[in-house]
């Protein structure tokens, strides 16, 4: 159910309201012309569908038969600062999903940061096809005891993780062995931003994620 449609001139990108027990969301679509999957994909706690990589998947997948829908959770479109307990992202993210599902394609169910934890915790009760974890945050900051890895490692459907080697939420070499594909962003921090000292670019950083999704996108149908 959707409240709004608008789309703009220049593409064929179109955004909608949603309704869902935790306040309107807004899901914005970049979509295939020959689609085989939908990702849909919402942000962290500390930002919104700007991202880099969001933005960059939204721009590269569709060409790959992907369908892409950023997920603003009801929180950022009510324009509050804070995120909410996770139990209520996780009520967003069900009151979101028939409309991402509702095209009748296999839906990957995305998110960075927070939204990857959201997509673990909910990827079996919806029915995701898959899971991609941006950026998963493994633990806070200086905190590794406080581990999320049990979120992650009980996903229960095919996932990847796309980390930065220098995220304080968790270095690639901190996760657990376990039944998911992990790809590092060399330099790259929580963000995936890289030093302007780095030897990778931020433009070539970027590419690492899009290149690493569309390979195992390819793989899942």
């Amino acid at each position: 159910m959707t409240s709004e449609t608008t789309e703009t001139s220049e593409t064929s990108e179109t955004s909608e309201i949603v309704p869902t027990d935790a306040g309107d969301a807004r899901v914005t679509w970049h979509p295939a012309k020959r689609p085989r999957l939908v990702l849909a994909v919402s942000h962290g706690a500390g930002g919104g569908i700007e991202a880099r990589d969001l933005k960059a998947l939204a721009a590269v997948l569709p060409a790959h038969g992907v369908s892409v829908a950023l997920v603003e959770q009801p929180w950022r479109v009510a324009g509050k600062k804070v995120a909410p307990a996770p139990k209520t992202l996780d009520t967003g993210w069900r009151g979101i999903w028939p409309t991402v599902a509702g095209k009748g394609l296999p839906v990957i169910s995305g998110g960075r940061s927070a939204g990857a934890r959201v997509a673990c915790r909910t990827a079996v009760e919806l029915g995701a096809r898959a899971v991609l974890a941006l950026s998963f945050p493994l633990h806070p900051p200086g905190r590794p005891e406080k581990s999320r890895a049990g979120e992650l490692l009980g996903a229960g459907v095919p996932t990847l993780v796309v980390q930065g080697g220098n995220d304080t939420f968790g270095r690639p070499e901190e996760f657990p062995e376990g039944d998911y594909e992990l790809v590092r962003v060399p330099y790259a921090d929580h963000g995936l931003a890289v030093p302007k000292r780095a030897r990778l670019g931020q433009e070539e950083a970027v590419a690492v994620v899009t290149d690493a999704v569309v390979k195992w996108t390819g793989s899942l149908g």
